[in-house]
């Protein structure tokens, strides 16, 4: 009885197969955060349009543009570990701002604790990714090799 459920358990968890950075969780996770940096800086006085704004910004928006550096260069494991790397830094930054926000009154006690949580949940699925790359970089080899088959195949010429 136990392995039946087991094994039901490991046919939902099967991987699904994915075609763009955009339907990667972390991906939408971070995404998400962003816009919500976003929108909520907008809120912030005019002197820190230059400094706290474009910092938080940039580095929020960064995140999402290292990962999809990262899924672009999956079949170079060691550039593809870089990048999830620096996703990574970019959301340690992000938090920092966050805190700087914070502690200036701009946000309060509440939207900091949600945002601060998301990028921990971001965090924790980059390193997961990272501990996985030789999966997510295997998958990437395989199709790259089911591609260049195919184009031998079709490049044959004709017995007639």
């Amino acid at each position: 009885m136990r392995d039946e459920g087991r094994g039901m358990k490991d046919s939902r968890r099967k991987a699904r197969r994915i075609s763009s950075v955009r339907e990667l969780e972390v991906y939408k996770l971070a995404f998400g955060t962003a816009m919500e940096i976003f929108e909520i800086s907008k809120t912030f006085p005019k002197e820190e349009k230059y400094s706290l704004i474009d910092q938080m910004r940039r580095s929020s928006r960064s995140v999402c543009a290292n990962i999809a550096e990262c899924w672009r260069k999956r079949k170079y494991k060691a550039v593809f570990v870089n990048k999830l790397s620096d996703a990574a830094q970019e959301a340690a930054e992000t938090q920092t701002w966050l805190e700087f926000a914070l502690g200036c009154k701009y946000i309060d006690e509440n939207t900091f604790e949600k945002l601060d949580k998301k990028y921990e949940h971001v965090y924790a699925m980059l390193v997961n990714m990272e501990r996985k790359a030789d999966t997510f970089c295997k998958a990437e080899e395989d199709r790259l090799s089911s591609k260049r088959a195919k184009r031998a195949i079709i490049s044959l010429p004709s017995l007639k």
